[in-house]
């Protein structure tokens, strides 16, 4: 008796288990892409609400004592200003007791050690 069915089904099988794989690989990329957009957009979000933090602690600071904050770790010690000083370095620099200083806040890039 001829065997000639079980080659179909082992191509039927093989067929079914490519397909099956392709699919998982396309869901598995959709899934990531929408991680890393989710990602980005969360760390977006982070720097303008550290960046409202600062504003906001400067502008407080100089609403109740008449004068602008002379450094930021001023502004950390006495009005509670908290963040990752690993993630992000802020540059602050004062232009006087009545002028609002110049702050800069830039995302500190992963370092390779070699």
């Amino acid at each position: 008796m001829k065997q000639r069915f079980v080659t179909e089904k082992r191509n039927s099988y093989l067929k079914n288990l490519l397909i099956s794989l392709a699919g998982f690989a396309v869901i598995f990329m959709v899934f990531w892409a929408a991680v890393s957009s989710v990602s980005v957009r969360t760390e977006g979000e982070e720097l303008r609400t550290l960046e409202t933090a600062v504003n906001r602690g400067i502008t407080h600071c100089y609403a109740i004592e008449g004068t602008y904050p002379a450094s930021l770790e001023y502004l950390k010690e006495h009005y509670g200003l908290l963040y990752n000083e690993e993630k992000y370095f802020i540059d602050y620099q004062p232009l006087g007791s009545n002028i609002m200083p110049d702050i800069t806040i830039i995302k500190r890039g992963k370092e390779r050690r070699l």
